[in-house]
């Protein structure tokens, strides 16, 4: 089968949606909120600190296109809105636990890591970037 792209074969392609998917922040976290109870619209943002109200709507019309999630209207005046994550999405909140786990125990081995290519290489940093500090936090 032909890749897609030249770089980017198709056995890599599931994969590369997934990381894409996760590495970003905000669906990380909501995908964890939710693993932990259904919520709706306001109060998932209030739990998902720093999140604006557009990111967060639209992470959760991708999660749900993508089957993680799903919407639930309830017939009440006025309307509400629960958001929860499906089986599909359960699944997915297994693996991110282990990484932000691994995350979060490995902090400061990966810091260290960096201090030690820094100090050997002799620039202070790798390729003209500033090394970030692993902040945990964000992904709490």
């Amino acid at each position: 089968m032909k890749p897609r792209h030249g770089h980017i074969s198709e056995n890599c392609r599931p994969i590369s949606e997934i990381l894409s998917l996760i590495g970003d922040k905000w669906t990380s976290l909501i995908i964890e909120r939710l693993n932990e109870e259904p919520l709706r619209f306001n109060e998932l943002k209030r739990r998902v600190n720093g999140i604006s109200q557009k990111v967060l709507t639209s992470s959760l019309r991708a999660l749900e296109r993508d089957g993680f999630l799903e919407r639930i209207e309830h017939p009440t005046v006025p309307p509400s809105v629960e958001y929860r994550l499906t089986a599909f999405g359960h699944e997915l909140a297994e693996p991110l636990s282990k990484l932000k786990q691994f995350a979060l125990k490995n902090a400061n081995r990966m810091e260290a890591a960096r201090a030690a290519y820094d100090a050997r290489s002799g620039s202070g940093e790798s390729g003209g970037r500033q090394p970030q500090p692993i902040q945990p936090a964000t992904m709490v």
